[in-house]
């Protein structure tokens, strides 16, 4: 079995490098869902989980009265950063189209709104089904160019995005 081995960036300034080994070899007991007790080379240590981001790949622990934020890379996130890629790309729109000819239902976001990937910004009907169109990536919603109950053609922008 390979081992694996884990980058951490603490508070953006300081980096640790540990494998399975290291991390096992930790005596950590659990005292509840957010509270261990770690011991590490005799030394005894409460640690805190305040919050935990699986997405970002983060977790922010308190130790003692001191919060520290930490960035987790494992062995496939340094091989991606490696070879120049990033799963961490936020996508900017420029303009949304109608995706089929259809009738508007409803708009679902305003001007100078701000809207995140996955945002629902309208709904169209198309062949008496009703069709959520959510956005591709984030961005702001720079003017709205159609109306409730008006009809649209196939690629037709219904928004513009800043």
């Amino acid at each position: 079995m390979i081992e694996n081995k884990y980058s951490l960036k603490v508070n953006e300034k300081y980096e640790a490098h540990l494998g399975t080994d290291e991390i096992k070899s930790l005596d950590i007991i659990s005292i509840s869902n957010d509270v261990l007790h770690v011991l590490k080379d005799g030394k005894s240590f409460q640690v805190t989980i305040k919050e935990v981001n699986k997405q970002k790949k983060s977790v922010s622990i308190l130790i003692g009265q001191e919060l520290f934020e930490v960035k987790i890379k494992d062995s496939y996130d340094e091989l991606i950063d490696q070879l120049g890629l990033s799963l961490n790309i936020t996508h900017h729109v420029n303009d949304i189209k109608a995706p089929m000819p259809g009738l508007v239902l409803s708009i679902e976001v305003a001007e100078g709104q701000e809207i995140r990937q996955g945002d629902t910004l309208l709904i169209l009907e198309a062949m008496k089904m009703e069709n959520v169109i959510k956005s591709p990536g984030d961005g702001i919603v720079k003017s709205i160019l159609t109306k409730k109950g008006s009809p649209v053609e196939k690629g037709e922008i219904l928004l513009e995005m800043a």
